[in-house]
């Protein structure tokens, strides 16, 4: 069966956090500072928006609510189809957003954040082609989560984690466990950092997958 082959177009969701200064990239803070990580967070939404709607047409960005909706909305596309993010925990949210999406139209669905700033076009296609074969698409994060989890229809028990295991490394076991207790066939792609704390900062700045525009504003600012 085909992505494209469920009734609807295939879709990527983005998962994002307004870019206010002191509630994003916080373990970042002490190698850059609030502001400099609301700035970091924009642009890495900018990224990650930019990619997707290269990548395909219908594009949904569910964003948390609070008072940053300008912050975001200047780093978002025109034609991006926008969700608001629902629910007490993470997983709660991943399952209103994906319901949302797949409600609205969506055929085989891709679910991000923008915190792997080497994603590319190349992974995006392989989570797509994975799910001509299988239910579920999973892409390994460094820390133990996920930086990207594919759908063909919509198993939203699979986001049903214990809230206090979202936080920790056991996220990827725990979303495998989920899907091959409900008899979901799971294939995983490559893995990549997520961006999250002062170590990733250093191997990424490394990598030469990592777009100029974040590299700059992760070396920290000149101190007078």
């Amino acid at each position: 069966m085909s992505a494209a082959g469920h009734g609807g177009t295939p879709a990527i969701l983005v998962m994002a956090k307004p870019p206010r200064p002191g509630t994003v990239k916080t373990r970042l803070h002490p190698l850059l500072g609030p502001q400099r990580c609301a700035e970091l967070q924009a642009e890495l939404i900018r990224h990650t928006m930019e990619l997707t709607v290269a990548h395909t047409p219908r594009t949904y960005l569910a964003y948390a609510p609070g008072d940053g909706e300008d912050a975001i909305s200047t780093a978002v596309p025109a034609g991006v189809r926008w969700l608001l993010q629902r629910g007490e925990d993470l997983g709660q949210r991943l399952a209103a957003a994906v319901t949302d999406a797949f409600t609205d139209g969506a055929g085989s669905l891709l679910v991000i954040g923008t915190d792997a700033p080497t994603l590319t076009d190349d992974h995006l296609s392989a989570a797509f082609t994975t799910l001509d074969t299988h239910d579920v698409a999973l892409g390994p994060a460094l820390d133990g989560g996920y930086y990207l989890i594919g759908l063909r229809v919509p198993h939203t028990s699979i986001f049903a984690l214990d809230p206090d295991v979202w936080s920790t490394d056991r996220v990827l076991a725990a979303t495998r466990a989920l899907a091959h207790g409900e008899g979901l066939s799971v294939r995983l792609l490559p893995p990549l950092r997520d961006l999250d704390t002062p170590e990733d900062a250093t191997a990424l700045l490394t990598d030469p997958a990592l777009p100029p525009p974040i590299a700059a504003l992760l070396k920290p600012a000149e101190r007078p």
